[in-house]
């Protein structure tokens, strides 16, 4: 598809999600997965990460209502969810999940591909992502019937004009979008897909190096499964936010904030917190009769956890490509700029 806010918008659409319905969603994500829900004219929730920086299972729980059809684990920075609890929720609530896997192509969870263990999950393959044509993005799906309708939907019933795509699909025609992406990307990623593994192994292997040797001065935030981690991202994290954002603007550390991250933090998704869900206020979820008795109270504090945790973690960028010099300098400037 286009981009993974395509594959996560078309998703929800063939899974069924529409007015009326709540999805849980995590408050630290790209606004793009909020976006999608309200794109399927159904009301997103938001509720608190864990010190994982990914969807707080408790906190999910906590938000369940009768309303409640679907909820989206976010893979943030190729940090896996913890899909074994999301996964006991939506089985003891009947809920769907959607993955947004999309800043973590190729990531695990416990064996399993981030993005194969929901109902549906959504890649992403644009300039920032460890795999790219520019842009674009995928879904996946083991479910035939959610398959037909996001092919359905994600190129509209224009599908019919494109070869033998419809010979065997058995879902009803319905008007769609146009998320069609082009054969010259398909082509690009087909290869960046064989690289992708040994990619990942030199990003793994040289974030490893990096939390042994620097074991002894800091704190990593914790994972749900370490091994099955990106590698994109080594996340220290300190007891105070002034400190974090010491040691993130040191020269020889170039990391960021997450908390400073725009639109990837809750508290900066201005239309969602406006309610602003289309320009046209017929089409607008936060307006719609379905919808009226399930519209959330946003608020800039109804995640103080995650806005503490975020204001408090450091992101350094892991390289697959350093030399060991290039390493070993990293580390170097990294326990200097945490000792000063």
């Amino acid at each position: 598809m286009t981009s993974g806010h395509a594959a996560l918008t078309s998703a929800l659409i063939a899974l069924g999600v529409g007015p009326g319905d709540e999805v849980i969603v995590p408050a630290y994500t790209y606004i793009a997965t909020a976006m999608a829900v309200v794109a399927a004219g159904a009301i997103p929730v938001i509720a608190d990460v864990d010190e994982t920086l990914t969807l707080d299972p408790v906190d999910t729980e906590r938000k369940v209502t009768k309303n409640t059809k679907c909820i989206i684990p976010v893979h943030i920075q190729g940090f896996p969810s913890n899909m074994d609890a999301l996964t006991a929720i939506a089985e003891k609530y009947n809920l769907v999940i959607v993955e947004d896997a999309c800043q973590a192509d190729g990531a695990s969870y416990h064996g399993k591909r981030l993005g194969t263990i929901g109902n549906a999950g959504a890649y992403s393959f644009n300039y920032f992502k460890i795999i790219t044509a520019g842009e674009g993005g995928a879904l996946v799906t083991n479910d035939k019937r959610v398959f037909e309708r996001a092919l359905i939907y994600h190129d509209s019933s224009a599908v019919a004009f494109f070869g033998e795509q419809l010979s065997n699909v058995e879902e009803k025609l319905f008007c769609g979008n146009e998320y069609r992406t082009n054969e010259i990307s398909s082509a690009i990623l087909r290869i960046q897909l064989q690289r992708l593994d040994s990619i990942i192994a030199d990003l793994r292997k040289n974030k490893k190096i990096m939390m042994d040797e620097l074991s002894d001065v800091c704190t990593f935030i914790p994972s749900n499964d370490i091994e099955g981690d990106l590698g994109t991202t080594l996340a220290i994290r300190f007891d105070d936010k002034e400190k974090a954002l010491a040691v993130a603007k040191n020269p020889n550390v170039k990391g960021t904030v997450p908390i400073n991250t725009g639109k990837h933090v809750y508290t900066n998704w201005t239309p969602i917190l406006n309610k602003t869900g289309a320009f046209n206020p017929l089409m607008d979820p936060f307006k719609m009769e379905a919808n009226k008795d399930i519209i959330p109270d946003y608020r800039l504090d109804m995640c103080e956890k995650t806005l503490d945790l975020l204001s408090r973690t450091v992101y350094i960028a892991v390289d697959p490509d350093w030399t060991s010099e290039q390493l070993t300098a990293k580390i170097n400037g990294i326990r200097a700029a945490v000792n000063e």
